[in-house]
């Protein structure tokens, strides 16, 4: 057994790019750059820094945003990748009139059987616990919903249209890849109940960057994206399956989504795949964010080889750095001094696993979100 086996096996290295790194792991990816280094502040080290500081700003802003107080809040409960798992009624909370999203991974093996049984018993959750629609996209485990891919790789070339879903009422599968008209594959909501008179646009498509083979469903290249100009400028709710770049995401994320969230800016986007990702984080596209995301992207998505850091990379990595710290202090000093609380009018990332990490175990909370 070799060293590295050693240490994963206790814990002080992880064993692949879908667990959070340990100490360890960022301490031997900083010291590759120690002996050429010019300047002894290290990337790995400043992104680590900046991200502590970043999210202690989100958290001195308080919530992104509060329902407002003279109009019905539209309750919006959110799970991903149950992975054939049935969650005990009890867990989820009353839908009052609201949504529940699944944002994929609804199965392990993919197969038609599979999802089906969870279909049921989304709609079960629904007559129960009183949500007006469920909203499904799918994962990259969900390989019988992906006609043209992965069906026919696990299922064979006869499986294309055979068997087809039940889809119990107001249980509904959003693809909006294939979206035509003017709408582009946005659904409109109209809510009773509660909410009566209200509405929201959502739109959803379950697409991942490639994370395995053919048997897994809906992925692409992460250099040939297919998400520029494609979500509805109008979208209240996005829910796709894969994470935004640098955000809940372990940095698997999708960087061609978040530069689609920039465009659109949707109020709430739901998503999952990454399990250890799983929670929620406030976003308001301005400098601050734009200043962090683009200190986490020089490390992996530009190219300075990091084994060989110039005096120009450290001076860009610095500046950023600086940046965060001046936006996000004046926007903390800003939010409290000159609008006080209730004032936040960001947006919302959800990463709604409800999978603790790789263990298999179901037990991450169900996220709620009043709208």
């Amino acid at each position: 057994m070799g060293i590295t086996a050693i240490l994963q096996r206790l814990h002080l290295l992880r064993s692949s790019e879908w667990d959070p790194p340990t100490p360890l792991d960022h301490l031997l990816t900083d010291m590759q750059s120690w002996p050429l280094s010019i300047i002894p502040i290290h990337l790995h080290f400043l992104r680590l820094v900046v991200t502590h500081l970043y999210h202690l700003f989100l958290f001195l802003r308080g919530h992104a945003f509060h329902p407002p107080s003279n109009i019905p809040p539209i309750r919006v409960v959110c799970i991903s990748d149950t992975h054939n798992y049935e969650l005990d009624l009890a867990r989820i909370p009353d839908g009052e009139g609201g949504l529940l999203i699944h944002a994929g991974d609804l199965t392990d093996d993919g197969s038609r059987e599979s999802i089906q049984r969870q279909l049921d018993w989304l709609g079960e959750v629904r007559r129960r616990k009183g949500f007006e629609r469920v909203l499904v996209v799918a994962g990259n485990h969900d390989g019988f919903l992906d006609k043209e891919g992965a069906r026919q790789v696990l299922f064979g070339e006869g499986s294309k249209g055979d068997g087809e879903l039940t889809w119990p009422e107001g249980v509904q599968y959003l693809d909006g890849m294939v979206g035509e008209g003017e709408n582009g594959g946005v659904m409109t909501i109209e809510f009773e109940g509660r909410a009566k008179g209200r509405k929201l646009n959502v739109w959803g498509w379950g697409g991942v960057p490639r994370c395995g083979g053919p048997e897994h469903a809906f992925q692409y290249d992460r250099a040939a994206h297919p998400w520029t100009n494609r979500i509805p400028v109008e979208t209240d709710i996005l829910i796709t399956h894969t994470p935004p770049r640098h955000h809940l995401d372990l940095g698997l994320g999708c960087a061609g989504l978040l530069a689609e969230l920039w465009r659109v800016k949707p109020k709430l986007h739901v998503f999952g795949h990454v399990h250890w990702g799983a929670g929620r984080e406030a976003v308001y596209y301005d400098e601050c964010q734009r200043a962090y995301e683009s200190l986490m992207a020089r490390g992996a998505d530009v190219p300075f080889p990091p084994a060989f850091p110039s005096i120009f990379s450290v001076w860009m990595d610095s500046m950023d750095a600086a940046r965060v710290i001046w936006h996000g202090t004046t926007a903390v000093v800003w939010k409290w001094v000159m609008q006080g609380p209730g004032s936040n009018n960001g947006a919302l990332l959800v990463n709604a696993s409800v999978t603790y990490g790789n263990t298999g175990k179901v037990i991450n909370p169900v996220q709620v979100v009043e709208l």
